[in-house]
């Protein structure tokens, strides 16, 4: 089984949007109080915080049985946090206190003044999603940045038939170039660097102007670059899925994971690190990857621009330049981020026909957490 959140806009009426803002700002203060006792007493199996707060919860901040409880679980998952709380910003919700109807595209929601039913707003993607999903497992209500109110269903679909592979389909993210993959082909991030590039010289004249209405237009400039950064994620994500599932090959991609604590970079190229979102396009080619039965692998990525691939010589001094790959040992030349994609390609179709070598190999199928894969 996988599961999927499907997002749909909510639209309530004055009178119910104050009892979903009321539910949100009680569930968050429940949330903290628990996560207050949590801390205090060392108390973080679900069930011994349960007998603790439960009563607690109920009668101080008005929350239904369930609401309490989804409370404690989201606490239970704070352990290791040594300093934080909750905002005011969303609530988790089960079976027995969410309910959707399709047809009359609304949802029912406990809130701690009663059941109340809101009109969704379901667009035709999102109404496939929700046609052939399984069963929908809960979903969590979110409050908006400009007080527009969200419902994300988590929905629960069969697994497909897993592919099985002809080869490897390598992926190579960068910053000049958002993905180049191990056919050559180049999915360019330069009308992506330019809009951010001209957001971020945007809000430094606006944060130095600071100003009400300068402070009003950045809240809607965050916005903005965030849907577009969203929209060309999730078309690129999409495009190397589909192509990979055409071709029959399973998806090789490099292991991010504190990529930005790794790397070190000049002043200039920092700002472009940290607005990359390569962990949200990563999200999307794993779920894209588990919906359609492709089978996605993480490989290490440690030399993948620097090696050879026709002899496997890796130096620093292969990268003359960003853009160009030298083999000092043997001569061959190409495209630095053509030929990390057929490193990572290489390694990718490695790691699926070989015996798991434990947490070194750093090797993970559909998304499965790096150590723990389904080979």
């Amino acid at each position: 089984m996988s599961l999927l959140s499907v997002k749909c806009k909510l639209i309530p009426d004055a009178s119910t949007a104050e009892k979903l803002s009321r539910t949100v700002n009680q569930f968050a203060n429940a949330c903290n109080y628990a996560l207050q006792v949590a801390r205090r007493d060392n108390i973080w199996n679900k069930f011994a915080l349960q007998r603790a707060v439960y009563a607690d919860l109920r009668a101080e901040y008005g929350l239904s049985a369930n609401l309490a409880i989804r409370a404690i679980a989201r606490v239970g998952k704070r352990k290791g946090h040594k300093a934080g709380g909750f905002k005011a910003t969303s609530v988790d919700y089960d079976q027995r206190i969410l309910s959707v109807n399709v047809d009359t595209e609304t949802v029912s929601l406990s809130t701690v003044d009663g059941r109340v039913k809101v009109p969704m707003r379901i667009a035709g993607y999102q109404r496939h999603l929700l046609r052939t999903a399984k069963s929908i497992q809960g979903g969590q209500l979110v409050r908006g940045r400009d007080s527009s109110w969200y419902i994300h269903l988590w929905c629960e679909y069969d697994d497909p038939p897993v592919l099985d592979p002809q080869g490897m389909l390598g992926v190579d993210l960068g910053i000049v170039n958002i993905a180049t993959d191990s056919d050559g082909e180049t999915y360019s991030g330069k009308h992506l660097n330019s809009v951010r590039h001209r957001h971020r010289r945007l809000r430094k004249k606006l944060q130095k102007k600071g100003t009400k209405g300068a402070k009003r237009r950045l809240k809607k400039l965050s916005g903005k670059e965030t849907r577009f950064s969203n929209h060309v994620n999730h078309t690129l994500s999409k495009r190397i899925v589909a192509k990979a599932q055409r071709t029959e090959r399973a998806l090789a991609l490099e292991d991010l994971q504190g990529i930005r604590e790794r790397v070190r970079l000049r002043r200039p190229q920092r700002a472009t690190l940290h607005s990359w979102a390569f962990f949200d396009l990563g999200q999307k080619l794993r779920y894209k990857a588990e919906r359609a039965g492709v089978p996605l692998v993480f490989v290490d990525p440690r030399n993948t621009s620097r090696q050879c691939p026709a002899c496997g010589h890796a130096e620093r001094a292969n990268r003359p330049t960003q853009a160009l790959f030298r083999c000092v040992a043997c001569g061959y030349s190409g495209a630095a981020d053509y030929v990390a994609a057929v490193n990572i390609a290489v390694r990718g179709w490695a790691a699926v026909n070989r015996p798991y070598l434990g947490e070194a190999s750093r090797v993970s199928l559909h998304g499965s957490v790096p150590g723990s894969p389904r080979l």
